[in-house]
């Protein structure tokens, strides 16, 4: 931490120094990112998963919505997927438990499971705090290599704004 802060204090002169001198933010240097692409390849299922698919569609990540997270309560442990496992659409892969009640995590493509999130062993709340974070810290499930099978159950699955609507409908029962 302490390193951060003298890293900080480090710029942050030249920071100012560039206002300073130039009357318009952009003389800093900043430039704005666009995220439009990332959330084009994350995809829901009505069951409450989640997969956010690589930009080259091998590989995604999979976990369990916010929607999801919210509905089961704090959760108590995780049961995450067996690496190397050979799933289809659909398939268990693993499980969670909260104080209210347990759940299936399934698998919402075919492929490859090539890792689990160990840190839910040890932290299975982390799914409570950020559940659609695909970071290392995050509460994702599991990384899968996506098969050509799974790319077609990709096409499938639910957008954000259908996921939204979904869960927005099913409040409402």
């Amino acid at each position: 931490m302490a390193s951060i802060a003298r890293c900080l204090r480090a710029a942050r002169p030249t920071a100012f120094s560039a206002v300073a001198r130039n009357s318009t933010p952009r003389a800093i240097g900043a430039r704005a990112f666009s995220v439009t692409a990332a959330n084009a390849i994350k995809k829901y299922t009505r069951d409450h998963e989640w997969i956010d698919l690589s930009a080259d569609k091998k590989t995604g990540v999979i976990g369990i919505s916010e929607y999801a997270a919210n509905q089961l309560g704090d959760i108590v442990y995780v049961e995450l997927p067996e690496e190397k496992k050979e799933v289809e659409a659909g398939d268990p892969i693993g499980a969670v438990e909260s104080v209210k009640s347990a759940s299936d995590i399934n698998s919402p493509v075919s492929g490859t499971i090539i890792h689990s999130n160990l840190v839910l062993e040890e932290k299975p709340g982390t799914i409570n705090q950020v559940a659609e974070d695909d970071s290392h810290g995050g509460g994702w499930v599991a990384k899968i290599e996506v098969s050509e099978q799974g790319l077609k159950d990709f096409e499938r699955l639910l957008d954000e704004a259908e996921y939204k609507e979904f869960t927005t409908e099913q409040g409402d029962h």
